[in-house]
């Protein structure tokens, strides 16, 4: 994604530049989300330096070891302590000059003076001559005046997170590699009880928004380029959600119908809980469960917004005891959590966050959740399991090993040449997705 520069010459360039190294501090040495980070540090920027703030911290999360070297190499001894904020500065400058169509002047100016926003005024000449000598031994621009990175030998990945995708998908890993640093596409589900999909792809039309239909998605329209959210015809009523087309499978493939008692769980934000809504009129309540109070209010919000409704527990899935009445469930939605490895282009800071050890912790809570929700399941019953991952691990592993531990559990296929559904990034333009359906005996 390539932002035009907005406001470098009105004194306020670089508050947006100051932002984004205090994000990526945040992220980097506090292990912070970057979707946390980023709302405090530019609480008090426009709208526009929010967006230029926005662009230029995902930008550097995905290309991070190649800016890092651009950057290390220029300094005599690396930054730290109270000098290290001025590195991810240095990495906001470098990116600018490199992968935005941001002339190289004022992405050096702004920057140079965002060091006195972070509170290093007597470093802006440090800066100045750092961003400078790139810019003089940067290879020359193209036309949308961007430079070529220097390569990086794990496509800006971390080692562990490289050498288990080379492991699990030998055949895919490079594309996998490459769809990750890219910018994804914005993609909407349709409310059909509001309009049908065709009827609402008319309404963009009108509204001079491009877009197109998905072959296989029955409710999903992917946007040329994204767009703010309130200029979507209807959003605010609940017509049309943001939602990625792989997530949107999860609907279908919980193969309901409304006499159907269906839990929801690990449910937060709720768009495959509203989609369920969407579909169905179901005769008793669809119950939805997750851990996280706050993310619970996300839930509560895209309801409202829908004008539907849902039992909502906040509770540990685990500690059935605190939330079950005791009645068991025909269907049941797991979506586990995950180490969100097919999701990588929406939040890149998840190569820096995550780690290797990570991946058992997530295993055995994702196995300890599926052998907690099992009794809760009536005979002749189905669970779908669904994760953002492509970690073979937390996927095809996990549901081996579930089978194997109850014997009353079987698969039922995906597709008639799939038992499982193992979506790449990228593929038909979604997000990494898996799906397995669980069926438990008579």
């Amino acid at each position: 994604m390539n932002h035009n520069e907005s406001s470098s010459n009105s004194g306020q360039g670089s508050h947006s530049r100051a932002a984004a190294a205090m994000a990526l501090f945040q992220v980097l040495e506090k292990g912070e989300s970057l979707s946390a980070a980023l709302p405090h540090a530019t609480n008090k920027l426009s709208d526009a330096d929010k967006r230029l703030a926005s662009a230029i911290s995902y930008g550097v999360l995905r290309v991070l070891p190649s800016l890092n070297r651009l950057v290390g190499a220029k300094l005599d001894k690396p930054l730290k302590g109270k000098l290290k904020i001025l590195h991810y500065l240095l990495l906001v400058g470098a990116y600018q000059l490199y992968c935005q169509r941001i002339k190289d002047h004022a992405a050096v100016s702004a920057t140079v003076e965002a060091a006195r926003v972070i509170g290093k005024r007597n470093h802006k000449g440090l800066v100045n001559g750092i961003l400078r000598q790139l810019l003089r031994e940067a290879p020359a621009a193209d036309e949308s005046q961007q430079r070529e990175l220097p390569d990086d030998s794990m496509q800006n990945h971390p080692r562990w997170l490289f050498d288990a995708i080379q492991a699990d998908h030998p055949e895919h890993a490079s594309k996998i590699l490459t769809e990750n640093n890219t910018h994804p596409p914005m993609w909407l589900r349709v409310n059909q009880r509001f309009a049908t999909r065709d009827d609402y792809l008319q309404q963009l039309q009108d509204s001079g928004i491009a877009a197109k239909a998905d072959d296989s998605a029955s409710n999903a329209i992917q946007l040329d380029s994204p767009c703010p959210v309130e200029k979507l015809p209807g959003f605010a009523r609940g017509h049309v959600s943001v939602q990625d087309r792989s997530a949107q499978l999860a609907a279908d493939q919980l193969n309901v119908d409304a006499s159907h008692r269906v839990l929801d769980c690990c449910a937060a934000p709720g768009g495959k809980l509203l989609h369920l809504l969407e579909q169905h009129s179901f005769e008793q309540p669809v119950q939805a469960i997750d851990i996280d109070p706050k993310r619970l209010e996300r839930v509560d919000e895209n309801l409202e917004r829908a004008g539907l409704s849902a039992v909502i527990h906040c509770a540990d899935v685990a500690s059935t005891n605190d939330w079950w009445d005791g009645e068991p469930f025909d269907r049941i939605l797991l979506d586990a959590p995950c180490s969100a490895t097919g999701v990588i282009r929406r939040h890149p800071d998840i190569k820096w966050l995550r780690r290797a050890e990570d991946i058992n912790e997530l295993a055995h809570l994702q196995n300890q959740i599926l052998s907690s929700l099992w009794p809760l399941l009536k005979p002749g019953g189905e669970l779908l399991y669904a994760t953002c991952s492509i970690l073979r691990q937390e996927n095809q592993t996990q549901i081996e090993s579930f089978l194997k531990q109850q014997s009353g559990a079987s698969l039922i296929p995906i597709t008639a040449a799939h038992e499982t559904l193992q979506l790449l990034p990228g593929e038909y333009g979604g997000d990494g997705f898996f799906y397995a359906r669980l069926k438990k005996a008579q």
